[in-house]
């Protein structure tokens, strides 16, 4: 026996040592496995929704690691959904190499599912997490349509360029930047309420920019209940600095008289419009003769005179009633320095017994107007798209009727192509906030996750 040689039954025991090591590991494991770590995986987010048949839906990143092991040799799967009629595991897709992977899902039918992503470790270790999964219905014109997700309550929108806009929620007073050609949450957000002076919802309803500022207003009216909000009545500005993902915002300033400057200025002029009564205590803004406002936009030419476009009233205020503007004509002295508003003659547009839910200029006078209705917070009512030169003495012209078979209700535009252009196109985007996305009888407005909330953005051709 040689000297350095173990003696023969240590020899047998370090053999068979070596053997069941080899064995726990497992067929095929590499020799050095007992010096792996844990396998590892994070989502950067838990939660996710799409629809179906949808385009472009948001996905998941997966990060992955393993000490002692190169990331790309992790394995990552979906092992199991909790409900098949919402995605099977094969309506999952993983792609990427490396340390970061995407989970994308092809949904299959309304509603939730629980879907178990694992890792696999170069050792064979496995580690698991959830994402939890939300579907809505499919839509019409699902490939011109995107989903902004992070609030549901979208209510106005401003162009940032670049492909993205800059978009309001009426439920709270974040400002959310979206990338207008990608289903998915915000790139930036701001909330500048503080700022403006309130500790409620603004119920911001309406935009209008004018070179590098935005002019954002509430409702102005009295809440769902028919009580005085005094937030409410909130007209704001911001600065905006730079253009598409890079854009910014600061505050500017806010006004809270506009509200009281409407009610004088139509009594003094015999009470025609009713703003009075439409402000009573216990007059809910959502009639024929209430007092709501949804639509801002600056008059052809101007940039200090402001249209305030009503939902309601109508004019008059009956069945069949024309939509109202308001001409604020030193808007830029209300907010820069709190003068009282001053106003110019009215605009009664007909849009066919509608009201205006947004208008949007383009630098051409060219005007697109969202019209629907006075009362319903959904599209159980019609909504149409209308174009107009500006000119009071010229009727709108009917551009489409706006589909109401999907939920939620259509609610601003984003901005106006030139609309003598064969096939030009706009983006119209939805509030969604009263509509059961789900199937489950919730209110999106009231879902628990921000990523299952959504509002719908579509491209509709209006142009030649």
């Amino acid at each position: 026996m040689q000297d350095n040689a173990l003696p023969r039954g240590r020899r047998t025991a370090a053999v068979l040592g070596a053997v069941l090591t080899l064995a726990a590991l497992g067929p095929g494991s590499p020799a050095h496995a007992a010096g792996y770590g844990t396998p590892s995986l994070s989502l950067s987010a838990s939660y996710l929704s799409g629809a179906v048949g949808a385009t472009g839906d948001p996905t998941v990143s997966v990060t992955v690691a393993q000490r002692g092991a190169d990331a790309g040799a992790l394995a990552v799967t979906v092992t199991r959904s909790s409900r098949t009629s919402v995605a099977t595991t094969g309506d999952v897709t993983v792609s990427g190499t490396g340390a970061t992977r995407t989970v994308a899902v092809a949904a299959r039918g309304r509603g939730y599912t629980d879907l178990t992503v694992q890792v696999t470790g170069a050792d064979g270790r496995k580690a698991a997490t959830t994402l939890h999964y939300a579907a809505s219905a499919s839509v019409r014109f699902p490939s011109d349509t995107r989903y902004l997700t992070g609030s549901s309550d979208a209510s106005a929108a401003v162009d940032a360029g670049g492909g993205y806009a800059i978009v309001a929620d009426d439920e709270s007073n974040t400002l959310r930047l979206y990338n207008r050609s990608q289903s998915g949450g915000p790139v930036r957000t701001w909330d500048f309420g503080a700022q403006a002076g309130v500790t409620k919802e603004i119920d911001i309803e309406a935009a209008a920019r004018v070179g590098d500022t935005v002019y954002w207003t509430g409702s102005l009216g009295n809440n769902k209940d028919g009580v005085y909000k005094p937030d409410r009545t909130t007209v704001f500005t911001t600065k905006v600095s730079g253009s598409g993902a890079a854009t910014t915002l600061t505050y500017g300033s806010s006004y809270g008289r506009l509200r009281d400057d409407l009610v004088a200025w139509d009594e003094a002029n015999g009470g025609r419009y009713g703003f009075a009564d439409g402000t009573a205590d216990g007059r809910a803004p959502k009639r024929i003769d209430g007092f709501n406002v949804e639509g801002l936009e600056f008059a052809p030419g101007s940039s200090t005179t402001a249209y305030l476009g009503f939902r309601a009233p109508l004019a008059p205020a009956v069945p069949g009633g024309k939509a109202l503007l308001v001409p604020v004509t030193n808007i830029d002295k209300v907010l820069g320095s709190g003068a009282r508003a001053a106003f110019g003659a009215p605009v009664e547009l007909d849009l066919g017994g509608l009201s205006i839910r947004d208008i949007r200029r383009n630098a051409s006078n060219q005007y697109l107007i969202v019209a629907g209705s006075w009362a319903a917070d959904d599209n159980s009512d019609p909504h149409a798209l209308y174009s107009w030169d500006g000119d009071p003495a010229h009727a709108p012209v009917k551009r489409a009727d706006l589909p109401t078979t999907d939920p939620g209700g259509w609610e601003a535009v984003v901005d106006v192509p030139d609309l003598d252009v064969p096939g030009a196109r706009a983006q119209l985007i939805t509030d969604d906030g009263s509509a059961d996305l789900y199937g489950d009888g919730t209110d999106a407005k009231d879902l628990d996750h921000p990523e299952w909330q959504k509002s719908r953005a579509t491209w509709f051709t209006v142009g030649g």
